[in-house]
């Protein structure tokens, strides 16, 4: 860049390193310069390429939401045009359409192939946008196992130009993957070449990386980037050899598979001394113009790395010398353009929503989340702000809540009848996703769980002990505010009392959470049922459990999952709270928090608890997981 200051004068970067060569043209775009790069790009990396390299990985994958999103949305894609469409409209729906889409594929993989994305688009309401879009993709998918290359190659132009339209061939670098399958499907169609199409990905991307494409008015007339060969040819005033490491420059000799070093003497085919040589002649060759740069680096992306034994003779021939000419002045600048002046202190956010905002629904989670984070509350209230799941996630914890409580919603809505768990289990999974992970670690375990549930609710059943309703939702209305619950499921006992039951897929709270009112979850869902809130489960609840699907600390059996679990007062946690102060202590902490909530004091800095220490600055505001009391080491049955 100091280089063009002057008038005239050129530069260029010698280097055999196409990684290096990669990164100056990168960062020659900070100034919009447009390096004129003789190895020009390769295919792959080019946006005509990528189209058809996308659809043939997407029908690689069976339609996996990576590549499947990442083609959909790809910035050539805009879907086929009607009579009268202008372009950058179509651009814009077709974009509106796949992100919904996107949205709806965020979270573990769905079934493989395109017939399980209709009833998804169904459901978000984007059927008619998807029909079009497999319309294009269908051909490709019933290829079959020995498909013709030349035929794969003929589908695929054809829903690449589906997708893009006829500009995909219109630039440099769509005439050159014209040229490149025009090519190769005229030697497939010849030699009748067969594959399954699941390979094409890799046999196309293998043969693209053979075609560069260079712009045909090719970069800034005065800044260049040779290779050496390139290099021996061309003149300029400044010459940055880079690239000076051991192993780049000269490159490491690479042994003839077939021939021993002696035999290949004998033959006359020259060695690796010969290559290192030739390695020398370039760099002696670039050492003639007016000023020379020799760069090498430390250290690569693996591990540190020793500068080429050219470099280490040629600082032994300079002697003390040496320092005279090492360049500090351009390195001191490089970090200079990295280190962004400081930004000034953002004052600390203090959202204060009106009257009107603040009446919300809130959920017995949401009210765990007004207490011990309120701004978390804020965001998803108020602000109505969700938390994303990324495309092809293994599945979460949240993930493995909603298919065990479909599990169990479908099993108790089926009589919960003995020995039909499993089985519902195995299909529900089964339409929920197919990700290899869950499948072969969480199953196993997960139908372990399922079975002791299984024999659980059927021994508690012959005690007199009943399903009363299972995965239902609740409400009551403290000071004007809706206070909404699901209940897993509600038990009436043999005496018409209520037992409230939580399902967890981990461990379930601890007592200290609970008795600090941070976990009030299962005391709402008592409240409201104590208030008639449930349809068919009103009474006075007596019985709250947590059933964790988790292993038993208490148990020895590595094999065993599952165990029922209570927030109050034994032997061993002689400061829980007691059974019969359960639900008064719960609805003095909702009473609290939604008063508070209501007349409009700032959560965000009021001590909801004199247990939680408050902070003058937002960003030494503790979340709960920091500040909660550690167990003691005799709380053997809490882990």
């Amino acid at each position: 860049r100091e280089a063009l200051e002057v008038p005239e004068r050129r530069a260029a970067l010698i280097t055999p390193d196409r990684e290096l060569a990669a990164r100056v043209v990168a960062q020659l775009e900070r100034w919009n310069i447009a390096a004129d790069d003789t190895a020009g790009i390769p295919l792959p990396q080019t946006a005509a390429a990528r189209v058809v390299l996308l659809l043939a990985e997407v029908l690689a994958e069976d339609a996996a939401p990576v590549p499947l999103i990442a083609l959909l949305t790809h910035p050539n894609v805009r879907g086929p045009l009607e009579e009268g469409d202008e372009p950058g409209k179509a651009r814009a729906a077709w974009l509106e359409q796949a992100r919904r889409l996107d949205l709806a594929l965020r979270g573990p993989r769905p079934a493989p192939g395109l017939a399980p994305l209709a009833g998804l688009a169904e459901k978000h309401k984007i059927a008619d946008w998807w029909a079009g879009a497999e319309s294009i993709l269908a051909p490709l998918f019933a290829l079959p196992e020995d498909a013709l290359l030349a035929d794969a190659l003929d589908l695929l132009s054809a829903a690449a130009e589906a997708l893009c339209g006829a500009g995909l061939w219109g630039n440099a670098d769509g005439r050159a993957l014209a040229q490149f399958i025009e090519g190769l499907r005229d030697g497939a169609r010849d030699a009748g070449s067969r594959l399954d199409p699941r390979e094409l990905h890799a046999v196309l991307h293998d043969a693209m990386l053979r075609v560069s494409v260079r712009p045909p008015w090719g970069g800034h007339p005065r800044i260049a980037i040779y290779g050496l060969l390139e290099a021996r040819m061309a003149r300029a005033d400044l010459i940055v050899c880079g690239g000076l490491t051991e192993g780049v420059w000269p490159a490491n000799p690479a042994p003839d598979p077939l021939l021993p070093p002696p035999v290949l003497r004998a033959l006359g085919v020259p060695g690796a001394d010969f290559r290192i040589g030739l390695a020398a002649h370039d760099l002696a060759g670039a050492l003639g113009a007016p000023d020379v740069v020799l760069s090498w680096a430390r250290r690569d992306a693996g591990a540190p790395v020793m500068p080429s034994r050219f470099v280490l003779r040629i600082k032994a021939m300079l002697g003390e010398l040496v320092r005279r000419h090492e360049e500090s002045e351009a390195l001191r600048l490089a970090r200079l353009i990295d280190r962004a002046d400081p930004a000034p202190a953002y004052p600390r956010p203090r959202p204060r929503p009106l009257a009107a905002q603040r009446l919300v629904d809130i959920s017995a989670t949401g009210l765990d989340r007004l207490r011990s984070d309120p701004y978390q509350f804020y965001a998803s209230a108020i602000l109505e702000l969700k938390t994303l799941d990324p495309l092809d996630a293994a599945p979460s914890h949240a993930w493995k809540g909603t298919a065990v409580h479909a599990i169990l919603e479908k099993w108790h809505k089926l009589g919960g009848r003995p020995g039909t768990l499993l089985p519902i289990a195995t299909e529900v999974l089964d339409e929920m996703s197919a990700h290899p992970l869950m499948r072969g670690l969480w199953r196993p375990r997960l139908f372990k769980a399922l079975e002791w549930i299984d024999e659980s609710v059927a021994a508690q059943a012959a005690e007199g002990r009943h399903v009363a309703a299972s995965e239902v939702w609740g409400d009551m209305s403290v000071d004007g505010v809706r206070i909404l619950g699901r209940a897993d499921r509600i038990d009436r006992m043999d005496d018409g009392s209520l037992a409230i039951v939580d399902y967890k897929t981990g461990g379930p709270p601890s007592w200290q959470m609970v008795k600090q009112g941070y976990s009030l979850q299962l005391g709402v869902i008592g409240l409201i049922a104590e208030a008639g809130g449930f349809k068919d489960a009103a009474g006075q609840p007596v019985e709250f459990e947590y059933w964790s699907l988790a292993k038993d600390p208490k148990r020895k059996d590595e094999n065993h999952f599952g165990y029922v679990s209570q927030p109050f007062k034994t032997d061993r946690r002689p400061n829980a709270l007691d059974k019969e102060d359960f639900l008064p202590e719960t609805r003095r902490y909702l009473d609290e928090a939604i008063g508070r909530w209501i007349r409009g004091d700032d959560p965000f800095t009021a001590r909801l608890n004199p247990d939680v220490p408050v902070y003058a600055d937002y960003d030494q505001l503790m979340r709960l997981d920091e500040w909660q009391p550690r167990l003691s080491a005799d709380d053997e049955d809490e882990g």
